[in-house]
Order: structure tokens, then C-alpha cells, then sequence
């Protein structure tokens, strides 16, 4: 056998293999003896059925069973030729191949892209302080005590922080939202809903609590409501203008617990000044942690800056399609219609592929680091992490390692996630921090 090679890309070539007939009838001929050793028929004994009647009995199983055995053993020595180790197989174009002629057998194959590993040490890296101020401390305790806070019926106009009790009727143009957004009537008419005066998270109607301070149960207003145009709840009501007509049922006041010894005693303290200092310690964990996830995705950004080879076609396109899906599945979770992502799939499409070869280059350079660094990833480490998956999905830690063992893919794949999670860490841990300020 011989093999030429045909440069596609820099990640794909084309292996052709060359037999001469005598190689061809010699795989035959090889293929045939194997099957007439196998067979069992009547009135023969085992390994002695004639040769011609096998071939004729069993024309079609040996001739499919030739062709995969040459295109086997076309693709082994062709590796073994040239040293190429290929990330996948894209196609094969076996040709014609019989007994009585020589054979030519193209595959074509993805590889990993040849590069020099760039200097990944010293990356900079900016974070925000770390310190804890008084204000942030009284601000986690008030909500702490939000938590746990009563709501009491008051006869005064709503002010800030207060619950209020209403009803709204939308309509944009004159035509009522229920009838623009009929899956969606809960953008039309509500009959009550409660809704926070000034609230720190927005509520259905975008704008509406910072519109009903002032207002009284027995009030009635109209007030104007702008969608933004990206407003996922509802598109069909994306950059529209509407009016609601809105009445107060009932305005409601906050009224925090006392911090009391009974209120300690829950948080397993003793005193206010312990459950401060603990509110501190873990504001502190929250921000080093932000600050460590912040410089990952930094030290990520950089690492693919510095790739500037091409990524294998194959592994960009298998990743898209994995992004793809991802995006999809998200936005049909938050109420995005199907036809809107229909209307929108070119854009998607292209950001999901320009996502997809990022990750793929991010990977090629971690598993090179992982590869110069002697990173590994050990079968206790993938255990332990099997458990931890099993504690997030709460399944049973023993049935999931089942599971995954007998999956050699799945374990492949977390393995080598281990293996770039470990890289990523190593990166972050070499890179220049510079903190922000305030």
C-alpha cells in the first residue's frame, strides 16, 4: 500500500491509499478463507464447506465484508505511514474495489492545528476591591430582615418599598395588548397582581413600580408603558408604546422584624455584632469569588486573542450546533416564540458559529498547556466528580458512576474537562492582577 497526501486546509488532508490488484485479491482471498473457517452446513464438517460454494451462499456478506476490510486496513497503514493522529473522519470515498483490479481509497480527515504555544504567563488581569464597607453590611442585613418581613394593611398613598395591590387593562393604539398578544393575556389584563413601589427588580410591566408612588387604594390612573426592543416576555410588544388603565385595590407596608434575640438565635448568632462580622465574611468569599470567575473570563478572552491558528472544521461545526442549541432551548425556557427564532435564525446561525470556533481554539490551547504543564486528570478525579454532579441533580451517586462508566464517550469527556478546567485555574493563577479603582 502506498499513501499520497492532499492538503485540503491547514487542519484537513485528503489520505489516498494505493493497493495493487495482487494486495486486492489477497484481502479477498483472505476474507473468503474466513468465512468458509466460520460457516456450518449440513453434511460438512466445520472449516470444510468448499470455497466455491461459500462464495456463491454468501456472495453479498463477503463482498460488504471485503470492502470494509480494505478501507480498514487502507486507513491503519496509511496512518502508520504518515504519523498523522486525525481528530475525525470526515468522509471516505472508497472507489471501486474488486478482486481483479487495483484500488484507490481516499479518506478525508481533520487534524489538530500545528502552533507554537504562545506565553500564557503574566496575563493581565484587573479586579474590583475586595474590602467589605459598613454600607454593603447594613445593606445585606436590611435585606436579610426583608426576608422575614410582615406586610401591613395601610390607608395612606403608596410610598417607597410599599406592596401594592391592583389591577391594570393595557392598549396601544387603541387596540387592546390582549388582543396584539393573545398567548400572552397576562401582558393585556390583569384583574390583581401586587407590585413593589421603586423595587430593586422590575416587575411585569417594565417602569410600572416607580409609577405608582403616590397612589392610594381607590385610585385610579392611566400611565404610559414603554417595551424595550428587546423585550423577550412578549416581541410582539418589543419597542411598542402602550397605556395602561390601572386601579389600586390595596397598598401594603414593609415592616421589618426587630433585631432581637430571637431574630439572632435564628441566624445562629449571639449578638448583632457577630451576625455583621458573618455578613462580612461571606460578602468578602462573594466578591473573591466574583473576582475569580471575573479573571477567567478575562485570562479566556486573552488565551483566545492569542490564537491565531485555524480551528479543525469538524469540531467548529459540532460545537455550533451544540451552542445552537443551547441558545434555542434557553430562549423557548424564557417565552421567545418559535417563529421569532425561525424569523431570526441567519443571526443566529453566525453568532452561534463564531461562538463555536472560539470555544473550539480555547480548548485546542488548554489541552497544549494542559499537555506542557503534565496536567491529568485521574479516575478518583472523575469519580469525585461524578458525585458532585450527583449532588447538583440530586441523583444517586452510585447509579450515575454506573452509568458514566459504561459510557466511554461521557467519560472522555469529562476527563478533558477536568483537564481545561485545571489548565484555565493554572492561567488565572499565573496572571498579573492589577485591582480597579473605586
Amino acid at each position: 500500500m502506498k499513501t499520497d497526501i492532499q492538503t485540503v486546509s491547514d487542519t484537513r488532508k485528503t489520505l489516498v491509499v494505493s493497493l495493487d490488484q495482487p494486495e486486492v485479491a489477497a484481502e479477498r482471498k483472505e476474507v473468503v478463507a474466513l468465512f468458509a473457517k466460520q460457516v456450518r452446513l449440513p453434511g460438512f464438517r466445520p472449516g470444510h464447506v468448499p470455497v466455491g460454494m461459500v462464495e456463491r451462499r454468501w456472495a453479498k456478506e463477503i463482498e460488504d465484508e471485503f470492502k470494509k476490510t480494505v478501507v480498514s486496513k487502507a486507513y491503519r497503514s496509511a496512518l502508520e505511514e504518515t504519523k498523522l493522529e486525525p481528530l475525525n473522519v470526515i468522509s471516505v470515498n472508497e472507489g471501486t474495489i474488486e478482486a481483479g483490479q487495483p484500488a484507490s481509497i481516499s479518506i478525508t480527515v481533520d487534524l489538530a492545528p500545528e502552533f507554537e504555544l504562545p506565553d500564557y504567563n503574566g496575563i493581565a488581569t484587573t479586579v474590583k476591591s475586595e474590602a467589605v464597607t459598613d454600607a454593603e453590611v447594613e445593606a445585606a442585613l436590611t435585606r436579610m430582615r426583608g426576608e422575614r418581613a410582615d406586610f401591613k394593611t395601610v390607608e395612606r398613598a403608596a410610598q417607597k418599598g410599599d406592596y401594592v395591590k391592583l389591577s391594570y387593562t393595557g392598549a396601544i393604539d387603541g387596540k387592546p395588548v390582549a388582543e396584539i398578544v393573545p398567548d400572552k393575556k397576562i401582558y393585556g389584563h390583569v384583574p390583581q397582581t401586587w407590585e413593589e413601589v421603586e423595587g430593586e427588580s422590575e416587575g411585569l410591566l417594565p417602569g410600572l413600580g416607580k409609577l405608582i408612588g403616590g397612589l392610594k387604594a381607590g385610585d385610579k390612573k392611566t400611565v404610559g408603558i414603554s417595551f424595550p426592543t428587546d423585550f423577550a416576555g412578549a416581541p410582539a410588544l418589543a419597542g411598542k408604546d402602550a397605556e395602561y388603565a390601572i386601579e389600586v385595590l390595596e397598598v401594603r407596608e414593609r415592616v421589618l422584624p426587630e433585631l432581637n434575640e430571637a431574630f439572632f438565635k435564628e441566624h445562629r448568632v449571639d449578638n448583632l455584632d457577630a451576625l455583621k462580622e458573618r455578613i462580612r465574611e461571606n460578602l468578602a468569599a462573594g466578591k473573591k469569588q466574583e473576582n475569580r470567575e471575573s479573571q477567567r473570563q478575562q485570562v479566556r478572552a486573552a488565551l483566545t486573542d492569542m490564537a491565531t491558528f485555524h480551528a479543525p472544521q469538524s469540531l467548529v461545526d459540532a460545537e455550533t450546533q451544540a451552542v445552537l442549541r443551547d441558545f434555542i432551548e434557553e430562549n423557548l425556557r424564557r417565552g421567545v416564540p418559535q417563529e421569532q427564532l425561525e424569523k431570526d435564525k441567519q443571526q443566529l446561525v453566525e453568532a452561534a458559529a463564531k461562538a463555536g470556533e472560539t470555544r473550539v481554539k480555547l480548548r485546542l490551547l488548554l489541552a497544549r498547556i494542559a499537555e506542557a504543564e503534565k496536567i491529568t486528570a485521574t479516575e478518583e478525579d472523575i469519580r469525585r466528580n461524578i458525585y458532585l454532579e450527583a449532588m447538583a441533580t440530586r441523583a444517586a451517586p452510585a447509579k450515575l458512576l454506573r452509568e458514566v462508566s459504561r459510557d466511554r464517550e461521557r467519560v472522555r469527556v469529562l476527563q478533558q474537562n477536568i483537564i481545561f478546567a485545571r489548565a484555565l485555574e493554572l492561567v488565572v493563577s499565573k496572571a498579573k492582577t492589577t485591582e480597579a479603582s473605586a
